[in-house]
């Protein structure tokens, strides 16, 4: 077997949230602010390739009154990750130690992920013991998309029946499966390394 991780919700506690609770003072103007104008449609934008500068361009003529909080949304995109799940690291460890290849399938920003100033390799190391990374940014493709699980086949010599790949969100599990991977749905960190015995032989 072979191993496909996402990122965000499998590794990383990542959350607009974590940051702009801070930034705010009523819980109901960050709700409207992280639902209607940095909202998880606009973001996935970035993720999919769109350059930050162009996505705050489209966004402050529309809200100038939060010109300054649509600045602060990816300057402060590492502050907006809580914690990292060590049950997670840990399974990933136990793998590499046991020599199964593990890589990575995430939606991303490039920008955010390589720099400018320190990659994510500097600030979370654990992420130099994949085999290999296809962040979304970096290849202007987005799960649940059918090509960028095609590009990971390809760039990662995957066999789909004999990998495993595992995320937390559902629409991206079931584009896996439509492929022939098999699957992890996780919902819970904390239960990574009951759902990945069960593919170990």
């Amino acid at each position: 077997m072979k191993f496909l991780f996402d990122l965000g919700g499998v590794f990383f506690d990542w959350d607009p949230n974590h940051f702009f609770k801070d930034v705010f003072n009523t819980a109901d103007e960050r709700k409207f602010f992280l639902t209607e104008i940095c909202s998880d449609e606009w973001n996935v934008k970035q993720d999919a390739g769109r350059t930050i500068r162009e996505a705050e361009e489209e966004l402050i003529p529309l809200f100038p009154k939060y010109e300054k909080e649509i600045k602060m949304y990816y300057k402060n995109h590492r502050n907006m990750i809580k914690d990292t799940f060590q049950e997670s690291i840990e399974v990933l460890n136990y793998l590499k130690k046991n020599n199964y290849e593990c890589y990575v399938l995430s939606n991303w920003s490039a920008e955010t992920f390589y720099g400018p100033e320190q990659t994510m390799m500097d600030d979370y190391p654990f992420l130099k013991n994949f085999d290999g990374l296809l962040i979304s940014g970096e290849d202007k493709l987005i799960k649940p998309d059918i090509a960028i699980y095609k590009l990971a086949i390809d760039r990662f010599n995957l066999i789909p029946k004999k990998t495993v790949f595992i995320d937390d969100k559902l629409e991206n599990i079931e584009a896996a499966q439509n492929l022939e991977f098999n699957t992890i749905h996780l919902t819970d960190p904390k239960k990574i390394k009951l759902e990945i015995d069960k593919f170990l032989v």
